[in-house]
């Protein structure tokens, strides 16, 4: 890469830690998302001030101060806009708290070059309000419309460095599994992107950030005192910019089966993971093939264009089964399915995705590859080159009333943390069993010397 790319990595350990602790000085600790500011040509944004510690800024503010600070910056805007962004991802996978293992800062190294060379502009807490609309903002301020682009397609784009624009990219990112790969190719596209603009002389002002916090932390003291105000359903709370679930009806017009998750990723041939999430819950699927019934249940989720395939489905398979044991009546997940142009991929499920019929399934990750609940039907299939991960997720294939009922985790009940609890408590009960025991074995002296009278005497026999 050219100066601005990875090749002019000088970023000290020093600078970065203090770089860090300020962000999370500043940072107060809610869901909200970061946004930083710089410029190629270094220079600084006087006009918009380093908020006061704890400060949510809010849109209105944002656009004030935007408003004034892009009469003097470079014209050319470049938005690169994750789906989700924390501190959290810098602090993680930044080795700023003893971490040698990541101390190497190439998770960032593109972005913190090209921060070296300007003064960055670093608000911690954006308001999430704000971040849902931040494109929109932009183009408010700028005064023209935004144009996407693809980081391949910036050597063919013909800019007018007299006119301004604003150009977003969009970075994708998937929390958990391969973040810290995924972070590391959105830093290289950073880098990418700027090492073009650079290599054509076209000055730019630069902003990372996220739609949504990659990272929670709950409000400890909010959470109680809701949770001793009153109590409330779910269903009567729900947040409306939740998607709802994927409902399928019965011939009769009733719903029969109910699928949500947070992210449906896939994964061909160790490939990066490709999220179906997006195009499930915006009642845009098809359920073509989808059948009920009061014993078996099939959904089938159609798509196009999936990872280069034309065709491609997505099919669970349940089936509802009466244990003896329990005398009761069990929905079980037998299979799931991927059918992608003439070819199939069947994965079984090798225990613990089952719950009573009465009861929905949910589980926080189904997985084919860590503590995997999938495992391919045949190791000479075609789903060895597949790995799934559903996050989230949860299930009903049977006496849908509408909404999910009370759902069945696939946790179990005694977890790690409940083990070493048990285990402690009954070793520290073990310790204090012995010491009172010991104590019980005390004996006191019968006989004690009278210092007026005559010393004791106690014969020794050799």
């Amino acid at each position: 890469m050219a100066e601005v790319g990875c090749l002019s990595v000088t970023v000290s350990s020093m600078a970065f830690i203090s770089f860090v602790l300020v962000i999370i000085s500043l940072c107060p600790c809610k869901a909200h998302v970061p946004l930083i500011i710089w410029t190629s040509e270094g220079d600084s944004l006087p006009t918009l001030t380093e908020p006061a510690a704890g400060e949510i800024v809010s849109g209105m503010k944002l656009v004030s101060s935007l408003q004034s600070a892009l009469t003097t910056l470079p014209n050319t805007v470049l938005l690169f806009l994750q789906d989700k962004l924390s501190l959290e991802d810098f602090t993680v996978y930044g080795g700023v708290f003893g971490n040698k293992q990541d101390s190497d800062f190439s998770l960032y190294a593109c972005m913190y070059s090209a921060l070296q060379a300007s003064t960055p502009l670093v608000l911690p807490a954006l308001a999430l309000s704000t971040t849902d609309s931040v494109e929109e903002l932009f183009q408010e301020v700028l005064g023209i419309p935004a144009l996407h682009i693809v980081p391949s397609a910036l050597n063919q784009l013909q800019l007018n460095t007299s006119q301004p624009s604003f150009l977003v990219i969009s970075l994708p990112y998937t929390h958990g599994v391969q973040s810290k790969e995924l972070l590391r190719k959105n830093d290289e596209i950073i880098g990418d992107v700027l090492t073009v603009f650079t290599a054509h002389g076209v000055p730019y002002t630069a902003v990372y950030t996220g739609l949504m916090p990659s990272y929670v932390t709950h409000d400890t003291v909010t959470s109680l005192t809701q949770r001793f105000v009153g109590r409330s359903l779910l269903q009567a709370r729900r947040d409306p910019t939740v998607k709802p679930p994927v409902t399928f009806n019965s011939t009769l017009g009733q719903p029969c089966i109910l699928l949500w998750a947070d992210h449906l990723n896939i994964s061909h041939v160790k490939g990066p993971w490709f999220d179906l999430g997006p195009f499930t819950f915006i009642n845009s699927v098809s359920l073509d093939g989808s059948f009920c019934n009061e014993t078996f249940s099939r959904l089938v989720l159609n798509y196009q264009n999936v990872l280069s395939f034309k065709s491609f489905q997505l099919t669970f398979l349940m089936r509802k089964i009466f244990f003896p044991v329990s005398a009761r009546n069990w929905t079980v997940i037998e299979k799931v399915e991927l059918n992608y142009d003439g070819q199939r991929a069947v994965f079984n499920s090798s225990r613990g995705i089952y719950s009573p019929a009465e009861f929905s399934f949910h589980c926080q990750s189904v997985s084919s590859s860590e503590s995997p609940l999938l495992v391919p039907s045949n190791a000479k299939d075609n789903a060895s080159q597949w790995n799934i991960l559903f996050t989230d997720f949860q299930i009903q294939g049977f006496n849908v009333t509408g909404n999910f009922s009370y759902a069945s985790d696939c946790a179990s009940f005694f977890t790690p943390g409940i083990w070493m609890g048990l285990l402690t408590s009954l070793l520290m009960v073990l310790i204090l069993t012995y010491g009172l025991h010991m104590i019980m074995q005390l004996r006191t002296m019968d006989r004690f010397d009278d210092p007026k009278g005559p010393g004791i005497s106690v014969p020794l026999n050799d």
